[in-house]
């Protein structure tokens, strides 16, 4: 299976995690989660360096939800990473859990900073930058925020700051879906040519499609390997509610309403839209487990005139037939008979 198709996976399942908390309470700010899938799905199945097992590996990456109002979204994102176990899943929101409405550092594996106060994040990332630099440890900070802490005096003050100490491992990714509690964020405080003003600041700036998924990827890695010592910001123009039609077309404000059936009617229409790579998956699994035993036991059997044993070929067919699956270049089912 390539790259991609994976990635499309982790932020299908990253959406579904989301809509299954959302239905638990019945609320939670699911357009942004939905929204900015694609972006955490590049972030925790490719970009970031973490053991799931130990979230407080000094060698990890940083990732600061400066955007605290998002924790459904980057929990998800925490599940679909194997940070925090999709049994707890159930207890968003509830008393005791360790999954708040609101992101905390203090008990939430996985959550370096309280977020909520919005404008903090960058700054915290500046600081938590300038410590890995002097430590000499090559971990990068992604600090994420939405497009309404553009507002904030903090966010450039901080930006600023970035650029005077050349911090080229801080990756500030913005969330740009125009929306923010006062109404739409270009007409609360409007910040177009934004590209051009993170530049003016002395950042490295790129600019895509947040639900573009190759593009998202390809952002990630430029922003990654850049040899200029400079701090590096992706803006990602995405659009509440992506992946379920019904919601994509909703009056958008900054908080979209569910109503009850319809948290179930989501969860179909995003299973619906992706039936044929789950089963190719379900498929890749079980022909890759056979593969894989296959291999393990056969010794120096082989067979076709590559030389290569049955369990790797097993193994490949398996994951370039999900590939080609996923992408609906094969039928999902056989022909009926006639």
């Amino acid at each position: 299976m390539t790259q991609l198709s994976k990635l499309e996976q982790s932020a299908y399942r990253i959406r579904r995690f989301a809509l299954r908390m959302g239905e638990v309470q019945g609320q939670g700010y699911i357009g942004q989660a939905l929204g900015w899938a694609d972006v955490l799905a590049v972030a925790y199945a490719h970009a970031l360096k973490f053991r799931p097992d130990d979230p407080q590996w000094d060698g990890r990456d940083r990732f600061l939800l400066s955007h605290g109002h998002y924790a459904i979204a980057f929990y998800a994102a925490l599940i679909e990473a194997g940070i925090i176990p999709e049994a707890e899943l159930d207890s968003y929101g509830s008393d005791e859990s360790r999954l708040p409405m609101s992101g905390m550092a203090s008990y939430t594996p996985g959550m370096e900073i309280s977020g909520g106060s919005l404008g903090q994040g960058l700054v915290i990332g500046v600081g938590m930058a300038l410590v890995l630099k002097q430590k000499n440890n090559p971990a990068f900070v992604y600090n994420s925020m939405s497009d309404g802490e553009l507002d904030e005096g903090s966010t450039w003050e901080a930006a600023m700051g970035a650029a005077h100490h050349r911090l080229d491992n801080l990756i500030c990714l913005v969330d740009i879906n125009n929306q923010q509690a006062d109404g739409p964020s270009t007409k609360v405080l409007g910040f177009e040519p934004l590209a051009d003003k993170w530049a003016a600041f002395g950042w490295h700036v790129q600019r895509v499609k947040g639900n573009d998924l190759a593009a998202v990827l390809q952002a990630f890695d430029a922003a990654r390997v850049l040899k200029e010592p400079k701090p590096r910001v992706i803006l990602f123009d995405t659009l509440m509610g992506k992946g379920v039609p019904f919601l994509e077309q909703r009056e958008k404000n900054h908080f979209i309403r569910v109503d009850p059936p319809e948290w179930t009617q989501a969860l179909g229409v995003l299973d619906a839209a992706r039936p044929h790579c789950e089963r190719a998956l379900q498929l890749a699994e079980t022909l890759g487990s056979v593969g894989a035993a296959i291999h393990a036991g056969e010794g120096k059997i082989v067979v076709g005139v590559d030389g290569s044993p049955i369990g790797q070929r097993a193994v490949a067919f398996a994951e370039a037939f999900a590939d080609k699956l996923c992408r609906g270049e094969v039928a999902s089912s056989p022909p009926a008979r006639r």
